[in-house]
């Protein structure tokens, strides 16, 4: 009887487990998607750029086309080879503007990948650079009232490091979003006096590459700054956040990528987060 009653807890104790895992899985992938709505709004903006470059060079190009064709009948080659150069010149500018477009698109593909993705050499100041943007115009898309001042600063000496670029990719965006949250959340009591700042770097050392992400918020405080990482926990609202983000984030940095993610926080000076990758160079 004993043995049976034993069974039956064995056997509910793995249905749960099993549910539990679900339930983990689904919130996972819920983060991801969260994450990539931000991204997808910044890429909506950012993407515009190129194609209004297409479009207008395009039109002043077709112009150009046709003045040529009438200095040809008119008999004034060298007007009509002067032309075909500023043909050649928009064209080129052309091409510039849709491999713009053309990464753009490439890297929220990338961003909305499982995981899986393979590291490869990666330009951490290009990919810090994008992201910034993006997670900036995303956070204009939902809210034209929203601004904040950004301010860089990346080593020149950098080159390129192994990395999974999308998973990289989602850490930055979840930092910078959070850092975003926290300098409109200062603004809204702060109205007068308080400009939002938010400063990005990168720097080379002995170790390995830093990757810092800055903000002028609120900060963190002292109690709460042991948890950030750890999974469900969030200060956010019920229903605005899993509390998965920063989680998901120390996972790839340490996990997948052997590297750490460090916080420097205090109450009303802002918060700092810095993400130290090894040194794996190409």
């Amino acid at each position: 009887m004993d043995l049976q009653r034993l069974k039956e807890e064995k056997k509910r104790a793995e249905e749960a487990l099993n549910e539990l895992k679900l339930t983990q899985d689904q919130l996972v992938h819920a983060e991801k998607m969260a994450s990539l709505g931000e991204l997808t709004a910044g890429i909506a903006h950012e993407i515009k750029n190129p194609l209004n470059f297409i479009n207008n060079f395009s039109d002043v190009t077709r112009e150009l086309v046709e003045e040529m064709i009438q200095e040809l009948k008119n008999g004034d080659a060298d007007e009509a080879d002067s032309i075909a150069k500023d043909v050649i010149q928009n064209l080129e500018k052309i091409v510039h503007h849709g491999q713009r477009a053309d990464s753009i698109v490439r890297g929220m593909l990338q961003h909305s990948r499982s995981g899986n993705g393979q590291k490869e050499p990666t330009d951490l100041n290009a990919l810090a650079d994008e992201y910034l943007r993006l997670a900036y115009h995303g956070l204009r898309a939902k809210d034209k009232s929203f601004n904040a001042k950004m301010e860089t600063d990346y080593d020149s000496s950098a080159g390129k490091l192994n990395v999974v670029p999308q998973d990289i990719g989602r850490v930055l965006l979840n930092l910078l979003t959070n850092a975003f949250h926290a300098v409109t959340e200062r603004k809204q009591n702060e109205p007068e006096g308080y400009e939002p700042t938010i400063w990005v770097g990168t720097r080379i050392t002995d170790t390995g590459m830093e990757l810092t992400v800055r903000d002028n918020g609120n900060g963190i405080p002292a109690a709460i700054r042991d948890k950030i990482f750890q999974p469900f926990f969030t200060t956010k609202p019920t229903g605005q956040g899993t509390g998965l983000g920063l989680s998901m984030s120390y996972d790839i940095v340490t996990k997948g990528h052997g590297g750490q993610i460090n916080i420097s926080s205090d109450n009303g000076n802002g918060t700092t987060f810095t993400i130290v990758l090894p040194n794996t160079q190409s």
